[in-house]
């Protein structure tokens, strides 16, 4: 099962209101979810971010991926991962010893 931590809207119209889920790939975004791991209010100001941190970073070592939305989210939360946890993106750079393309 591909795992995925994203948004699931609520709230009324014209006033959203985010639970942060982790969820299989293949749901509805608001369809089953197998967590909630936290909740964004961007109505409040300043917006409202909390995240179960320990509940987070479970998912994330079992494998989960944010959303683009939801890894910004924990980024501006500033929410403490273990080092091992952390996303990088390998790959952007030259490989080392690898020929050039001349």
């Amino acid at each position: 099962m591909a795992a995925v931590i994203r948004l699931a809207r609520h709230g009324g119209k014209k006033s959203p209101f985010y639970r942060i889920i982790v969820t299989d790939r293949r749901n509805a975004g608001d369809g089953r979810r197998l967590e909630q791991v936290g909740i964004y209010d961007p109505r409040q100001s300043p917006s409202r971010i909390e995240f179960k941190a320990e509940r987070l970073a479970e998912w994330l070592k079992r494998g989960a991926q944010p959303s683009a939305t939801v890894a910004q989210l924990i980024k501006q939360s500033g929410v403490q991962l273990a080092p091992d946890q952390e996303r990088h993106d390998e790959g952007t750079g030259p490989v080392p010893g690898a020929p050039t393309g001349q």
